[in-house]
């Protein structure tokens, strides 16, 4: 993913291209669960419900899995249990096969030379299946709790550039040496190299002018929230342009951009059903665990929109995707984004086992 071309084989890769098959993700469920107004969604925030549901994820033929980065609980707040994003995917490295690891980091948190390191050793273990996903960090409370500094919205961004530098260059390099104004580093080697060359896929999304261009220019695959398709489909083409400039300022160095979202689904035997599900997982109150977090949320990004309390009781605006009702509609649904662009849908649904298994047995053969 994170490949170079050469330049005879260069293109500029049309705005109406579609990927040639949906890759299907999921959101491992770190935090116990993702509804903000069930208490027990009946998967726990143990190793031993994630490996379980890691390795029958392979079998179900699921892609991919998102391992989401947060000391502290948002959904079930704060005194919850969470489970480190790091320690869970390395021990995941070593008991699945086929599932491509997309690991969360916020670079606030992880100083990049020690991180390249880190995450090469996991590359190894997987044989080449870990990727990142870059967060620039939202919750200032967290940082404060965990002693780290927290950054005005742009100078995270501006940190976050060069970090990846330094990830990247230590991942390509031989030997790097690196002064900025957040990191130096003086001749450092890593070794063993990752065996993705010349590293692990580089994810991340944002909705600012800053975060697009950063994304652009130094990322792999932009992952965006949930919206309808009409507005997924200007998201795909804009951003498909800013890349198409830095394809060409780099001599076709760079290659084209792939294109994920965030989604909520809910499938059913009738569309009533599946629109009970919806209203029974929507009526959060402001007494409930996360909102305060909601909050915070709000205060330390830039959103293209406000986000409402109903998108926010679940993650990342996964209901404006619109996978809700019959095996059919979802896959109707989802053919849809797929000719907008997009080649990657990470999945959220609770319990997370039971509707996966769902998933993959009723829309995924709609969708061969």
């Amino acid at each position: 993913m994170s490949t170079l071309i050469a330049p005879e084989t260069e293109r500029i890769v049309s705005a109406a291209s579609a990927p040639s098959r949906m890759r299907f993700g999921y959101w491992l469920p770190v935090f116990g669960g993702w509804l903000r107004n069930v208490d027990d969604e009946r998967m726990d925030a143990s190793w031993s419900y994630t490996r379980k549901l890691a390795q029958r994820s392979e079998e179900l033929g699921f892609d991919l899995t998102l391992i989401a980065e947060l000391f502290l609980n948002d959904i079930k707040g704060a005194d919850a249990p969470a489970l480190d994003a790091w320690s869970t995917a390395a021990a995941l490295a070593a008991v699945t096969e086929r599932l491509e690891l997309m690991v969360a980091v916020r670079p606030q948190y992880h100083p990049p030379a020690q991180l390249a390191k880190q995450a090469a050793n996991i590359d190894q273990i997987s044989n080449g299946r870990l990727a990142l996903n870059v967060v620039s960090a939202w919750w200032a409370d967290e940082a404060r709790r965990y002693g780290v500094h927290f950054d005005k919205h742009d100078d995270r961004y501006a940190r976050t550039a060069e970090w990846l530098d330094v990830v990247s260059g230590a991942w390509r390099e031989s030997r790097l040496t690196h002064r900025g104004n957040y990191y130096t580093v003086d001749d450092l080697i890593l070794e063993p190299k990752p065996v993705r060359r010349p590293g692990p896929t580089i994810y991340a999304g944002g909705e600012s002018e800053t975060a697009k261009n950063l994304i652009a220019s130094k990322c792999d695959a932009y992952v965006m929230h949930g919206d309808p398709v009409e507005r997924i489909a200007p998201k795909v083409a804009d951003m498909r342009a800013r890349r198409d400039g830095v394809i060409v300022a780099s001599g076709g160095e760079v290659r084209p951009m792939e294109y994920g979202m965030a989604a909520y689904v809910i499938v059913r035997g009738t569309e009533e059903e599946a629109h009970r599900e919806r209203e029974r997982i929507t009526n959060v109150d402001v007494g409930s665990p996360g909102y305060h977090n909601y909050q915070d949320w709000l205060a330390n990004t830039q959103l293209e929109q406000r986000v409402s309390l109903e998108d926010y009781s679940v993650s990342n605006r996964g209901l404006r995707a619109g996978l809700v009702g019959t095996a059919e509609q979802v896959a109707d649904r989802i053919r849809g984004y797929q000719e907008a662009g997009v080649g990657l849908l990470l999945l959220q649904c609770s319990p997370q086992f039971e509707e996966m298994e769902r998933f993959a047995a009723e829309v995924m053969p709609l969708l061969s």
